[in-house]
């Protein structure tokens, strides 16, 4: 009787591995200098995050609020590099090329990013900061049903068990502000301050779900030369509307004008390497790590705003890391890009470069692919 409930048991833990992808694989095989390199690039990017908060909140403490402006000058720097770089190509898609076929497709990608950033920062000052801690999660579920529909990728039981892991990461640190008694925001509206969160977090996927499309199909630099120049023309026309007085009012001190340029010049690197990561996984491994960033804003804030310390943030960083891990140890399945496409023009770079979701290719008879993937087309479509 033992033995029978013993072998019914390896048969479900065999029946599990097989459908969470994991059948024969050893740690060795999941811990790999490619993790590594996804693990440190995406915390890289989380740092920025904590760069452009923390400068953010010096210039809020010098009374400075303009966050169309910090977008406006993000978007010129953008434009000013690689909407320039664009301009002058001569073998690939060029800047005239790309606006007499796709221009309305980067305008709604450039009013996606311009908003989605100018309403959660908006939020804070209808709500809390744990709610936007938390509802900022949405971005998750709203990415993996974007990425579903938009970019044919496939998921597997163990990526939703990843995301929840991660989701629990994020809720140890809500609770970790809680206990510290660290909840800035206000709660003048909070209906509305929830609701710009989510809208915001809708527009960040949609955002995400493009750039991934363009980045693994033609090229980052077309993905950041058009963002640069889109997101230029909306925030500026939006800066002129809603910020000309708290431009003027901008105290003229040189602290004032280092916390500006530090803002900038995060947010550039930051979207200059976004896209790096975006190409070697997918847009939903480029946000698990990214919650991370608030424990090294915390971090920063202990030393600098005299934030509180809680051994539950550190809980927290482990649990999402555990997360992001769990994510990648078993590739998605998604439609291979068009055969076109290339990355910053060079097409072979589409055939050797690594990612984290494997290919079904035209063709492909491998039964235990198509037992995993119901419906793949051969070329995604977004743009």
């Amino acid at each position: 009787m033992e033995r029978h409930e013993e072998e019914e048991q390896q048969t479900l833990c065999q029946k599990l591995k097989v459908s969470c992808g994991l059948k024969g694989k050893k740690l060795k095989d999941i811990i790999t200098w490619h993790l590594l390199k996804i693990v440190i690039l995406g915390q890289v990017l989380s740092l920025l995050i904590c760069g452009t908060a923390v400068s953010s909140e010096f210039l809020a403490n010098y009374g400075v609020q303009t966050p169309m402006l910090q977008s406006f000058l993000n978007y010129a720097l953008l434009l000013l590099v690689y909407t320039t770089m664009l301009c002058t190509r001569k073998d690939q898609r060029n800047l005239p090329q790309i606006l007499k076929t796709d221009w309305w497709k980067y305008l709604i990608m450039g009013v996606a990013d311009v908003e989605a950033n100018y309403s959660v920062v908006t939020a804070y000052q209808f709500t809390t900061l744990t709610s936007i801690q938390l509802l900022d999660c949405c971005v998750i579920p709203m990415l993996m049903v974007l990425s579903w529909f938009f970019l044919k990728t496939r998921y597997r039981p163990i990526h939703f068990v990843a995301v929840v892991v991660c989701l629990l990461g994020v809720g140890t640190m809500v609770g970790a502000d809680i206990l510290a008694g660290r909840a800035p925001g206000s709660t003048s509206n909070v209906a509305l301050g929830d609701g710009l969160v989510v809208l915001s977090a809708f527009l960040y996927a949609v955002s995400n779900v493009c750039q991934e499309y363009t980045v693994k199909n033609l090229s980052r630099v077309e993905f950041l030369g058009m963002m640069g120049l889109f997101g230029t023309l909306v925030s500026g026309v939006q800066l002129a509307a809603l910020e000309t007085r708290a431009v003027a009012e901008i105290p003229r001190q040189l602290i004032v004008l280092l916390m500006f340029a530090s803002y900038v010049l995060c947010m550039f690197a930051l979207y200059s390497a976004m896209p790096v990561m975006v190409k070697m996984t997918s847009a939903m491994m480029v946000n698990l790590p990214l919650f991370t960033s608030n424990l090294f804003s915390l971090f920063c804030g202990i030393y600098l705003f005299g934030y509180k310390f809680s051994t539950l943030y550190i809980v927290s960083f482990v649990i999402i890391t555990v997360g992001f891990i769990m994510y990648n140890a078993v590739p998605t399945l998604s439609a291979p890009p068009d055969s076109a496409g290339s990355v910053d023009g060079n097409p072979a770079a589409d055939r050797t470069s690594g990612s984290s979701s494997d290919r079904l290719l035209p063709g492909t008879t491998d039964p235990q692919r198509s037992e995993t993937v119901t419906s793949v087309d051969e070329t995604g479509s977004l743009l």
